[in-house]
C-alpha cells in the first residue's frame, strides 16, 4: 500500500515490490496474475482493516452526531499522499478498463460505506436527533460531498485542507440534519 502511495500504480514494478516483501516478482505475478488485481486487492484488504473500525465506532455508544462525526472523521483522507485515498484513486482510474467482476469487488466496498451511513442516519431520525430526511438520499449527497473534497486533499489541491473539508462537511450536515423549533 505504501509503495502504491508513494509511486502510483505505474511507477510500482513487481520486481521492487517483491525485493520489498521478500518474493519473486514470479510469485506475486503467479498469485495476483496482474498489477490491477494486486490493486484491488490491496485495496479490499485496506477497507476490510477500515471496516471493521467504522463499524466499531458506528455501535459505540455516542450519539448519532458523534458517530456521524467520526464516520466523516474516518472517510477523510489525512493529507496529500493519503495511502488509502491513493489506492481508491488509482482503482477509479483503472475502472474504465475493469471487467464486471473487478466493478461488483469495487462496488461492493462502497455499497458498505454507503448501507452503515444509511443506517446511521435512519437511526438519528428516529430517535430526533436529526431532521426527517430521507437517509438513503441524504448519504448519498454527504458521499458525494465527501468523495470530491477528499480527492482534493489526497492529491493536494492548494487551497484545501482536511481541516477546510471537514469545516464545510459540517456546515453541510447542521444545515441538512439539525432539527429545527417549529
Amino acid at each position: 500500500m505504501e509503495m502504491i502511495a508513494e509511486s502510483g500504480l505505474d511507477g510500482l514494478t513487481m520486481a521492487a515490490l517483491g525485493r520489498e516483501v521478500g518474493m519473486s516478482s514470479g510469485h506475486l505475478a503467479y498469485h495476483f496474475g496482474s498489477k490491477d488485481e494486486l490493486l484491488l486487492r490491496t485495496l479490499e484488504w485496506s477497507e476490510g482493516r477500515l471496516g471493521d473500525e467504522r463499524r466499531q465506532l458506528l455501535a459505540g455508544t455516542g450519539t448519532a452526531r458523534k458517530r456521524l462525526d467520526a464516520y466523516v472523521d474516518l472517510y477523510v483522507p489525512d493529507g496529500h499522499r493519503d495511502p488509502h485515498w491513493t489506492l481508491w484513486l488509482e482503482v477509479w482510474n483503472r475502472s474504465r478498463g475493469a471487467d464486471d467482476r473487478a466493478r461488483e469487488r469495487q462496488a461492493a466496498i462502497e455499497r458498505a460505506w454507503h448501507r452503515d451511513l444509511v443506517a446511521l442516519l435512519a437511526e438519528g431520525t428516529s430517535r430526533g436527533e436529526f431532521a426527517a430526511v430521507d437517509p438513503d438520499r441524504f448519504a448519498a449527497r454527504l458521499r458525494a460531498l465527501l468523495d470530491g473534497f477528499s480527492i482534493h486533499v489526497a492529491i493536494g489541491l492548494r487551497g484545501t485542507d482536511r481541516g477546510q473539508v471537514l469545516a464545510h462537511v459540517r456546515e453541510f450536515v447542521e444545515e441538512g440534519l439539525v432539527v429545527r423549533d417549529a
